[in-house]
């Protein structure tokens, strides 16, 4: 599988839970930011507002408000399970440029 796949289907699932969650509906209302995933060899972004995740693309954008750079192999692990996400953090196989408050909240989506 793709890590576009596999990043397509983990937003699909962020924004289901945002639908019945009330408690991350909450946590993430008022946020609107714009994140990059920039992964080397492959970039990828999507629009954080209302609660959800709007408009996934290959592709950058400009001024993003989070930028989150890492790896193809090391994003699929996350998302796989294979790779706790603080590890990748730790070992600065993934790295994040933003608000850390917008770090933390953005969390979630892992």
């Amino acid at each position: 599988m793709t890590v576009e796949t596999l990043l397509r289907e983990l937003i699909e699932k962020f924004n289901a839970k945002a639908e019945k969650d009330e408690d991350l509906r909450s946590e993430l209302e008022g946020m609107n930011k714009k994140v990059l995933v920039d992964l080397g060899s492959e970039v990828y972004s999507f629009h954080l507002h209302d609660s959800k995740a709007h408009d996934f693309k290959e592709g950058g954008l400009e001024n993003p408000d989070l930028t989150l750079s890492s790896d193809p192999e090391t994003i699929q692990g996350i998302i796989e399970g294979k790779i706790k996400p603080m590890k990748a953090f730790a070992l600065r196989k993934v790295r994040v440029k933003g608000d850390l408050n917008d770090v933390l909240r953005l969390r979630k989506l892992f």
